[in-house]
């Protein structure tokens, strides 16, 4: 028995208020096993069976998260072995909310294996979470466990795309627009035949005019923008300039866990959400992740030596969420969408994302504070 997991046959939440994350109002939800079975005003206990109810009363009931970015084996190394970040813990998912990671190598693709990132993916799987993975690292031509990409895309399930793969940064390869684009069609095409997202996950770096490379590919081919999802969007004021725009082609993604470190450079993401969609950018091209577990260096512009470094935690998700709600005034369900339902339809992630019948029971609980009150994940409450 899987000393992790602990099964109740069934699970009655009563009289919450529930977001899917539409408002729903308040609701009743049944779940059984590791699926919602029922979403009604009013559901009684079944009889006969064993049922564990949760009174919902004050409380709010929304998708449980979706990190879409984090080291989950660890990353970082820029400034030596000392320099390594550790691994993703199953308690850090739980206290932040998230019942879903996406896991990637990051700089260090070359001591850190993508063969240890599918591992590691397993791990999280067999402790009750849910997790996928990008295959590659911010090298291009990248690493892969079969010796492809579009290989590891297309056979092994648990990859959904390639990333992330570093451009307008130091630490890239400078892949040229030829590289990129065979990168991207390869993605897509092992996509398709796997039933996956086959999205390029874009590491997007310091340097002027960032989104020049991911423009140039699409102009001259048959890509599309939305095959490309870049991540710190919001590092400084021009690229996050830039990403006002870009946006509103393709998607961006917002990293949440820099900003404390980093609050002259960066945009703080609950106000980067606000501008975006003020300046036109649909919602569903939005994501926020969190970049837990990675390094946030920082260097010296002019020696390119590194002068400090930080580590992501998985928690600055949903606390950018809350302050999107509490101090821009964006509605909740609106918030809640950039880490629940966006990255569960650009990833083309079964049964997560959204409180529905038949989906996977990944409920989160939130308090008046829209603090973490409770955590089911896969049907099982974690906390």
């Amino acid at each position: 028995m899987n000393p992790y997991i602990t099964v109740h046959m069934l699970t009655l939440f009563k009289n919450a208020e529930v977001f899917s994350p539409e408002p729903l109002g308040k609701k009743d939800i049944l779940t059984g096993g590791r699926t919602i079975l029922a979403i009604r005003d009013q559901i009684e206990p079944p009889a006969g069976l064993d049922t564990e109810i949760i009174d919902c009363t004050g409380l709010t009931l929304v998708p449980g998260l979706i990190d879409a970015h984090v080291h989950i084996t660890g990353g970082g190394g820029e400034g030596g072995p000392a320099t390594r970040m550790p691994e993703l813990e199953i308690g850090m998912m739980v206290e932040a909310g998230v019942t879903t990671v996406i896991g990637c190598l990051g700089t260090d693709g070359i001591t850190r294996s993508v063969d240890s990132v599918l591992m590691k993916v397993k791990s999280i799987r067999a402790k009750g979470m849910s997790a996928w993975m990008y295959t590659g690292a911010y090298q291009v031509p990248p690493p892969s466990v079969t010796g492809d990409v579009a290989r590891d895309i297309a056979l092994l399930e648990e990859v959904i795309g390639v990333g992330e793969i570093a451009i307008s940064d130091h630490r890239s390869s400078v892949p040229t627009i030829a590289e990129l684009a065979k990168l991207t069609g390869h993605a897509r095409v092992a996509g398709m035949i796997g039933g996956k997202a086959g999205i390029v996950n874009i590491h997007m770096g310091d340097a002027h005019d960032p989104f020049r490379l991911l423009h140039q590919v699409v102009e001259s081919s048959q890509l599309k923008y939305t095959q490309f999802l870049p991540t710190h969007c919001n590092r400084n004021p021009y690229i996050f300039e830039d990403a006002r725009e870009y946006g509103k082609k393709g998607y961006v993604d917002i990293t949440t866990s820099s900003y404390p470190y980093y609050p002259e450079e960066e945009i703080k993401p609950s106000t980067a959400l606000r501008i975006l969609l003020e300046s036109g950018v649909p919602i569903g091209h939005i994501t926020f992740t969190s970049d837990a577990c990675g390094s946030l260096p920082a260097f010296d512009p002019l020696t390119g030596l590194l002068v400090k470094i930080e580590m992501g935690l998985p928690d600055s998700v949903l606390r950018e969420i809350r302050e999107a709600v509490t101090q821009e005034n964006i509605p909740l369900e609106t918030a809640l969408r950039v880490a629940t339902a966006n990255p569960a339809t650009i990833l083309k992630l079964p049964g997560k994302g959204f409180i529905r019948e038949g989906y996977d029971a990944d409920i989160l609980l939130l308090d008046a504070n829209l603090q973490v009150h409770r955590l089911m994940a896969n049907g099982v409450m974690k906390k």
